[in-house]
């Protein structure tokens, strides 16, 4: 690390502390001397607007999102919050930003902002329908190889790293050393939720540096039909733990033709924020896998319906105070498809390096290759060519809304199917999106209308970095 980013690390953490040093005093002054200083260091990094809205949202101390920041301050362990906000902050979203650019445009392919690891296949559960079961069992990336993984991520600007599976939560031990090593770095792990406890929650805090997303998919009734009889009432006992200790949490759902309206319900909402939750990730349900159910893939009413939900439900009036994303319908605020390197990849717990946690194609494995030479097999290489892969961002996916397009990446670029216990062809995977994509593509049309401001993503990004 060098002086002036040691230097400017330092000026960010004094500014922290002085935001959290007065938390009963003076709470907007030394808010607004934050973005005063972001906009000293990050200059048109960011638009001027963006700026301004940050002042105009502190300085409306009775608003939906000050309300949400003022809880934050209130509730979160000084050093998570200030540890978050430097390394996911400073060293993800701003240093980081800066090198993937300068990295991308070196070396002609895409590099991401974060990095999506699974650490083991192991589960402790065993649910219905689950796509990280289809890798077979109790495969690991070692501590050794997640090391280097991150080591040569941060060569590249890489500061920000999730863990899926298996459950990677049976790792936690290796979890937490590689907080401890790369303690510069933001770490986020998908979990169950049933192997939290009081010493997890004690070395978290220690170490400042983890955040967790457990997985619900409804009330107890439905959520115990998916995943097994009281882990409903575990997960809502692992988030009292975390809230308890002053741990950033929230919740990973998969919302599917059968739960949609439930996990959006104000009664869900009020339950997981009631215990803590301070955001929450909706992903689509994929087909993935040769025994998944294409019915399952919500109809397009109920996208649409979610398209609107998850707008209220984070508007500035109005909705709830929580953070919510959803991974298919935020396309049009990302310029479309981020996988295949653009702005995340996926290693499983073979090795092998895929473009995305619901794409299992690849022909690179880490264990044998680089991560810059992951990033350049032939098949990110066609992601990069090709993204984004429809001038409508809300049509982002090149199998559930393009099918036909990763049907041909597959095939110019020779990647093999990652699936160890079932290959599916990929003429299998996409054959089930293709009635989908179709009908979902007259109404994702007439949305995008309503948003034309949004058609400044048309661009494909490798274009920004010849």
């Amino acid at each position: 690390m060098t002086v002036t980013r040691k230097m400017e690390r330092a000026a960010v953490g004094k500014t922290i502390d002085e935001v959290l040093k007065y938390v009963n005093k003076d709470r907007e002054k030394h808010l607004l001397n934050l973005v005063d200083l972001v906009e000293k260091l990050a200059g048109d990094m960011f638009q001027e607007k963006t700026y301004a809205g940050a002042r105009a949202l502190i300085q409306q101390q009775d608003g939906k999102w000050m309300g949400y920041i003022n809880c934050l301050l209130d509730e979160v362990n000084p050093h998570v919050l200030r540890t978050t906000v430097l390394n996911l902050g400073y060293e993800a979203a701003f240093q980081g930003t800066k090198t993937i650019r300068r990295m991308r445009k070196e070396h002609q392919c895409n590099i991401p902002w974060v990095m999506l690891l699974d650490p083991t296949s192991a589960c402790n559960l065993h649910c219905t329908g689950c796509w990280a079961a289809e890798y077979g069992h109790k495969l690991n990336l070692s501590y050794e190889l997640l090391d280097s993984i991150i080591t040569q991520g941060k060569e590249l600007g890489v500061y920000f790293y999730m863990y899926t599976g298996g459950e990677p939560l049976v790792r936690k031990k290796d979890l937490i050393r590689l907080c401890e090593k790369h303690n510069d770095c933001a770490f986020h792990a998908f979990t169950n939720g049933t192997l939290v406890d009081d010493d997890f929650c004690r070395e978290m805090v220690r170490v400042g540096n983890l955040s967790l997303s457990l997985s619900l998919e409804g009330f107890e009734e439905v959520n115990d039909g998916r995943r097994g009889n009281g882990i409903f009432q575990k997960v809502l006992g692992a988030m009292d733990l975390l809230k308890k200790y002053g741990l950033i949490f929230g919740t990973s759902i998969c919302y599917t033709r059968a739960n949609v309206q439930t996990v959006t319900s104000d009664e869900f909402l009020d339950l997981i924020i009631g215990h803590g939750c301070r955001y929450s990730w909706y992903f689509n349900y994929m087909p993935v896998g040769n025994a998944a159910v294409k019915e399952l893939i919500p109809t397009v009413k109920q996208r649409e319906y979610m398209y609107r939900r998850i707008r209220e439900i984070r508007g500035r009036e109005g909705g709830k105070p929580i953070f919510v994303m959803d991974f298919q319908n935020d396309g049009e605020f990302v310029g479309g498809c981020i996988a295949g390197g653009r702005n995340y990849l996926h290693i499983n717990a073979n090795g092998d390096a895929e473009p995305c946690v619901f794409v299992h194609y690849s022909s690179a494995n880490i264990k044998e290759v680089s991560l810059l030479e992951a990033l350049k097999q032939p098949l990110f290489m066609a992601y990069r060519e090709n993204q984004p892969f429809n001038g409508n961002h809300l049509r982002p996916c090149p199998m559930l809304e393009n099918p036909e397009i990763l049907q041909r990446m597959v095939h110019e670029t020779g990647a093999r199917s990652t699936d160890l216990q079932s290959p599916e062809t990929v003429e299998h995977l996409c054959g089930k999106c293709v009635e989908y994509a179709r009908e979902w593509g007259v109404k994702a049309e007439e949305l995008w209308e309503e948003n034309p401001h949004h058609r400044e993503y048309f661009q494909n990004y490798k274009e920004t970095y010849k």
